[in-house]
C-alpha cells in the first residue's frame, strides 16, 4: 500500500492490524516463524504458539473491525472486552501519559496493552481521532492513517481498492443502462 505510516504514536495500531494483508491472503500470524519475525523486528517478546498466535490474530481483527465502524454496538462492545481480558483500570504514568495496567501477564496480553494504549491514548480523540482507518474495500481493510485535510479518506491506495470500487459501480451502471435499453 503507498500511503504514509502513520505518525509515531499510532504506529503500534498501524503495524499491529497490517500483520494481515487480506487483499494478497498474507497474514504474519499464521505460522510460527513468521510471527517471530514480525515480533522480534517491532521489539515485542516472540510469543508464537499456536493458542497465542489464534488470541493476536483475535485481538488483531477485534481492532480492525472497530476502526472499520467506530460506531457500531458489536465493534464497540467486542473491543471493550478485548480491554477487559489484557488490562486492569487504566493509570497514570508520572510523565501525564496514559497506562493500562495488566490484567493478564502472558506475553500476547502485554502486546495486545501496548496497541490498545496506543489506540486510546491518541487514536479515539484529539488530532488523530477518526484518521485512523480500516481501508473500506471489505475484500482488504489495510489499515491507514488518512492525511488528507478533510480526512474523508476510504480507499488504503486509490490506484487498488479506490480503482476497484470506481470500476465495479460503473459496470453496475452500464449494466442497469444496458437492460433499459434492450
Amino acid at each position: 500500500m503507498r500511503r504514509n505510516p502513520a505518525p509515531p504514536e499510532l504506529e503500534p495500531v498501524e503495524a499491529f492490524c497490517n500483520t494481515a494483508t487480506l487483499l494478497h491472503g498474507k497474514d504474519e500470524f499464521a505460522r510460527p516463524e513468521t510471527a517471530g519475525g514480525w515480533l522480534r523486528a517491532h521489539g515485542y517478546p516472540e510469543a508464537v504458539a499456536p493458542a497465542e498466535l489464534a488470541a493476536l490474530t483475535e485481538a488483531r481483527e477485534t481492532v480492525r473491525a472497530f476502526l472499520v465502524e467506530r460506531a457500531s454496538p458489536g465493534a464497540l462492545d467486542a473491543l471493550n472486552r478485548l480491554i477487559r481480558s489484557v488490562a486492569g483500570a487504566p493509570a497514570v504514568r508520572p510523565d501525564g501519559t496514559l497506562t493500562l495496567r495488566p490484567a493478564d501477564d502472558g506475553p500476547v496480553a502485554g502486546i495486545v496493552r501496548t496497541v490498545l494504549e496506543a489506540l486510546l491514548r491518541d487514536g479515539l480523540t484529539g488530532r488523530h481521532a477518526t484518521r485512523l482507518k480500516a481501508c473500506a474495500a471489505p475484500e482488504c481493510r489495510w489499515v491507514f492513517y488518512d492525511r488528507a485535510p478533510s480526512s474523508n479518506g476510504l480507499w488504503c491506495d486509490m490506484g487498488v481498492c479506490g480503482a476497484r470500487h470506481k470500476m465495479r459501480a460503473y459496470r453496475a451502471r452500464g449494466g442497469a443502462a444496458a437492460r433499459r435499453d434492450g
